[in-house]
């Protein structure tokens, strides 16, 4: 089966993807996937591994500390990021991705990520003596942990919003579930469905999945409260979703290209790890304030429910 570039694009593509990902690896990725489906017989755990080794060369030359050597380490990061988005391109296109491939590749993306953190800071101490490297260094590892696991729990805890919803519902009105839609805020019909599974949490905060509950042909919308406060965020949104954007500008993978691509051969370090920290922190705070206001939502669409069970069970 020979495979065309808008197959790629179809089948493999994310609906809505880091805008690192989207401008400046996808156009490069898809291409690479398209000739290496189609002429060779390579699997998505050799790509996964080929990453894995491209992110240790990458860390080999962060260590050297000299610019040509850390505008070569930025140059392999970037390609061993390319491969890590092509394993699981691969995988989606000929359906052979496994559980022990999508482990590998989130285990070796924290290796990858720690072993570059450790050289890239390391080698900076080593040549200049400034202790601030070695902060930075705490700070960069610990700060890719603290958005992986908060991308795993925010997920979570929208699959508990969903479930909630779903229980209240069938238990305020088991026999006829469209008898509760009067009085209940209502958003689009059908986002109910669970997304795939992705070896890469970073999940889009305005993703329609865990923001919304079905109910027969209309849905519990949580977003309401955001979108009444942030009216202007709209707009924003929308064009970046029409450009496959997801609108948390500064998850793991651009704070990671930040640290690792932009600062080492731009000479900036210190200061555009720094900044990509802060932004990075600070998206992370909109997305709790988020979810805290979509628990008002929640809080309220359930007492709705509540009022309305004696009318429609009793």
């Amino acid at each position: 089966m020979t495979f065309t570039l808008e197959e790629v694009r179809l089948s493999t593509y994310k609906a809505r993807d880091a805008w690192w990902t989207v401008f400046l690896v996808d156009p490069v990725a898809g291409r690479l996937v398209v000739a290496t489906a189609n002429r060779t017989s390579i699997t998505p755990n050799q790509l996964t591994w080929g990453a894995f080794v491209l992110g240790l060369g990458s860390a080999a030359c962060f260590l050297m500390a000299e610019w040509v050597w850390l505008a070569a380490g930025a140059f392999l990061y970037h390609l061993s990021f390319v491969l890590d988005c092509m394993d699981g391109k691969i995988a989606r296109l000929k359906g052979t991705g496994t559980v022990l491939g999508g482990w590998l590749d989130y285990v070796f993306d924290r290796i990858r990520v720690f072993t570059c953190t450790l050289a890239l800071m390391g080698g900076q101490y080593r040549v200049s003596g400034q202790e601030v490297y070695l902060f930075l260094g705490v700070a960069v590892v610990f700060l890719d942990m603290l958005r992986y696991m908060d991308a795993l729990q925010v997920g979570k805890v929208r699959r508990q919003m969903r479930q909630k919803l779903r229980k209240a519902i069938r238990e305020a009105s088991p026999a006829d579930p469209a008898a509760l839609t009067g009085g209940l805020p209502s958003g689009k019909p059908g986002l109910d469905a669970d997304p795939d599974p992705d070896p890469d949490p970073d999940p889009d905060p305005d993703a329609d999945d865990g923001e919304a509950v079905i109910r027969t042909a209309r849905t519990v919308d949580l977003q309401q409260e955001f979108r009444s406060r942030f009216a202007w965020y709209l707009r924003i949104r929308d064009w970046l979703r029409d450009h496959r954007v997801r609108t948390h500008l500064v998850s793991g993978i651009e704070f990671q290209m930040a640290v690792f691509i932009v600062g080492p051969p731009a000479g900036g370090i210190i200061p555009v790890t720094v900044g990509a920290g802060a932004l990075l922190l600070l998206f992370e705070v909109a997305i709790v304030y988020k979810l805290w206001l979509s628990s008002r939502d929640l809080a309220r669409a359930l007492a709705e429910i509540r009022r309305a069970r004696p009318a429609t069970v009793g």
